[in-house]
């Protein structure tokens, strides 16, 4: 056999490849597979399922803050002791743990990849073996079944009713039948029947190489948290630049100052207004999400899908597989119309061993009849999910031939059938029919089914999956939807879905009865919960009319049938048992194949985000007043009240170490939209009334003390008022309270008070509180200013609803 044409970037064919690709039934020998790796021709794409080691490092280091961080921190080293520069220190910790947190997520999700990576069949010296896909050479046989992806482009070698999706590359919904002698595209997978291919091209000369490689590679898609940060951080960057410069010329010029002290109090202003630790501390929590995952057998395979899963409120859910274990039982065989028994036997041996690659329903009929050695399979039909049908055709040994069908009962049996009765009853009790009917058309007549006479009634009985009920129970007690969308029988479905105590399970929809029109499909969609009969094009309907009404849709699938609809849905899940092609289009794959994780990614998501959320409110608090604070400087011509170390301590105490821990606790809170005006409508206000009493107090404290030392104990008075205020935020910004939070808060509280008291301390972070009437003042400011946020929080929560 030879390959006389390549596949251009249409699709199409263009000029002829030289030299031909010859053919061997039994693959390349182990001396032909050794000459082509000695000469590089192997598929060495980089499939990686996370950022490199040197991406991480420079993602977390090379950041515009850190860059602005590093120049202030060189200047405090030459003009100020060391206690000015602690916020250099704080950057290089927060970075490093970062850096660890990501590694840490890396090494995770580089070995759960290795677990779910894709292992092609390649027949070697007449031997058929799974490999890696980087060991495959050029002129590799590989084999191909349903369900199975295309890693490299070839040429169709054998074909047995191969018919091959290539819409994930094309946009081409029909599957295309493969001749010997056609092309393949890597990208694209295996739908009904078998085969196998040659290679012709592999590595980055491959027309899809990159799809692999894209699908299962550590990627940071949209995210509405990370844009919403990226928004925030911008804005903040364009109000620090004028600010920054006002604070300059004010400090500088204006005030005729000690020079060194000048620089010092300019760089204080400057460094609060950046929310540095924001950035990392959203990484940390991603990467930690990713890290408690892996442990449960979860590969994340696009970091925001944690954050996706948070927010979907409909999730639609493939029957086989997901609800039921994969595996089925026959439990019964009914003749129909006088068929003999042991005939009927022989026939659904033959049909099981007709199939290389049986499906679930046909591998419970080969376990359950064996087959006979003198029938002989002339031509066969592979099960397909557009059919729903297989067939073959037999030599059965007497000189006799004869050709059979084996699918849906509701499919090759006319409307009005007797039989049908017979069959919804079986479903009812949630039970799997299949019909086995004798046809006198040819296999590859369009019109086999037609006149089709049943013969038999195959009855399957479907394992339920144990954590199956509790999951459905925990999705419609976080209010998400859960819909049954599934190819079986819809009575059947509908069963299922019952005995799982399924809401709306009573609500059972066939889905050809479905209208095509994407309003009125939507329609249908909100007011049922189970749909069978759905054909692999219908469930990607189903997913884009769902998603035309606002539903956020996560898709759960095992089978090849489910690829389409997976890709489409905002979060793709996909069980680690499922076909290559589901697990590569996926964004998250249940390694451990237990449906029970999924309200574990959930609970993730919801805690990434809701806490993301809940403390992004604490950094902009202190960006805003920082720039206030600012401004109110220059405007008033007055020097910065504060020192770098002054603000380095508030903002350990009163946003970074309670950050940290506020992150990673829990939290069940369902995810919600608009994440940058949920947090701007808490931090202005916040950061307007901590400037406000800090300026006042400030104002109020130069006032009240003269002479030497005057400057430092009005400082500490400010610095008294803004701690106090800033404790507040965070104690709004901890509730609801629970015992660990209030003692976080105490904590915090206890460990500014000891600064106040311990001599060394006090000189350490040139704070001493100086009298009691300022002090004292700075106390009552902070508390009215403590009331103006619990009332401007309570009116902010009234006017401005999430």
């Amino acid at each position: 056999m030879t390959q006389r044409a390549k596949i251009d970037t249409d699709g199409g064919v263009a000029e002829a490849v030289e030299p031909p690709v010859v053919h061997h039934p039994a693959g390349l020998t182990s001396a032909e597979v050794a000459e082509r790796v000695a000469r590089g021709e192997v598929n060495d794409v980089p499939v990686r399922s996370s950022r490199s080691t040197v991406d991480i490092v420079r993602g977390n280091v090379f950041t515009r803050f850190n860059a602005i961080i590093g120049v202030l921190w060189v200047i405090m080293f030459f003009v100020a002791p060391i206690q000015d520069s602690l916020f250099g220190f704080v950057i290089i910790a927060n970075t490093g743990i970062g850096i660890i947190q990501e590694l840490r997520a890396k090494k995770t999700l580089d070995g759960l990849a290795v677990i779910g990576e894709a292992k092609p069949t390649v027949r070697r010296d007449g031997v058929t073996a799974e490999l890696s896909t980087s060991e495959i050479v050029l002129g590799d046989l590989i084999e191909l079944g349903p369900g199975d992806k295309a890693v490299v482009d070839g040429v169709v070698a054998e074909a047995d009713s191969l018919e091959i999706d290539e819409s994930l590359l094309t946009g081409e919904a029909d599957p295309v039948v493969k001749q010997p002698g056609d092309p393949v595209m890597s990208g694209s997978f295996v739908v009904a029947g078998g085969g196998a291919f040659t290679a012709t091209k592999v590595g980055r000369e491959a027309y899809a190489a990159q799809l692999a490689e894209e699908a299962s590679r550590f990627t940071l898609v949209h995210s509405e948290l990370r844009s919403g940060i990226s928004t925030i951080l911008k804005y903040v960057t364009w109000m620090m630049i004028p600010t920054a410069i006002g604070l300059i010329i004010s400090q500088l010029v204006v005030k005729d100052n000690d020079l060194k002290d000048s620089i010092a109090r300019t760089v204080g202003g400057i460094v609060p207004m950046i929310p540095e630790g924001l950035v990392l501390l959203t990484s940390v929590a991603f990467a930690i999400g990713v890290i408690r995952l892996g442990r449960k057998q979860c590969l994340v395979q696009e970091l925001p899908a944690i954050e996706g899963l948070a927010r979907v409120d409909v999730v639609c859910l493939d029957k086989t597989g997901t609800l039921t274990e994969g595996g089925m039982d026959v439990t019964e065989l009914r003749p129909l119309n006088g068929a003999d028994e042991a005939y009927v036997r022989k026939v659904l041996g033959a049909l099981g061993e007709s199939d290389p690659r049986p499906n679930a329903s046909l591998q419970a009929i080969v376990d359950a009849y064996p087959d006979s050695v003198d029938w002989r399979c002339t031509e066969s039909l592979p099960f397909s999910s557009a059919r729903k049908y297989s067939g073959a055709a037999f030599s059965e040994g007497n000189g006799e031939s004869s050709t059979w069908l084996l699918g849906a009962p509701d499919v090759l049996l006319p409307a009005g059938d007797p039989t049908l009765t017979e069959i919804d009853h079986l479903n009812e009790q949630g039970l799997r029919v299949l019909l086995l009917a004798r046809t006198t058309h040819e296999l590859d007549d369009p019109v086999v089914a037609t006149d089709a006479r049943p013969t038999a009634l195959v009855v399957l009985e479907q394992r339920l999956r144990p954590e199956a009920a509790d999951t459905l129970a925990y999705f419609a007690d976080q209010n998400v939807t859960t819909k049954i969308i599934s190819g079986d029988n819809a009575v059947s479905v509908g069963a299922v879905a019952g005995q799982l105590d399924m809401p709306g399970a009573e609500n059972t929809v066939d889905a050809r009865t479905l209208p095509t029109d994407r309003e009125e499909m939507a329609k249908v969609l909100d007011a049922n919960a189970v749909f069978g009969r759905v054909s692999p094009q219908q469930k990607r309907d189903m997913v884009a009319a769902l998603q035309s009404h606002g539903h956020t849709v996560a898709m759960t699938g095992d089978g090849v049938n489910d690829v389409l609809a997976l890709k489409d849905a905002d979060i793709g899940v996909s069980m680690g048992s499922g076909s290559e092609a589901t697990k590569a289009v996926a964004q998250i794959v249940l390694l451990n194949n237990s449906f029970a994780t999924l309200p574990s990614v959930v609970a993730e998501g919801r805690r990434v985000i809701g806490n993301i959320t809940r403390v992004a409110t604490l950094f902009l608090t202190k960006t805003v007043y920082s720039v206030l604070l600012a401004v109110l400087v220059v405007c008033s011509q007055v020097e910065y009240p504060f020192l770098p170390r002054h603000l380095t301590l508030l903002s350990t105490l009163t946003i970074g170490v309670p950050a940290f821990f506020l992150a990673l606790a829990p939290n069940k809170e369902r995810a919600k939209p608009n994440f940058v005006r949920r947090v701007m409508r808490y931090a202005i206000p916040g950061g307007v009334i901590a400037a406000a009493a800090t300026f006042a107090t400030y104002l109020l404290a130069r006032h009240h003390y003269t002479g030497e030392g005057a400057l430092e104990a009005e400082t500490s008075a400010a610095t008294l008022t803004l701690f106090l205020v800033s404790m507040w935020v965070l104690a709004i910004i901890a509730r609801p309270y629970t015992w660990w939070r209030l003692t976080l808060v105490a904590t915090m509280a206890g460990a500014f008070l000891l600064v106040l008291v311990v001599p060394w301390l006090q000189d350490f972070f040139a704070l001493k509180l100086v009298g009691t009437t300022m002090p004292w003042a700075a106390v009552v400011i902070a508390a009215a200013g403590g009331g103006l946020l619990e009332l401007s929080y309570r009116w902010v929560s009234r006017r401005f609803p999430t």
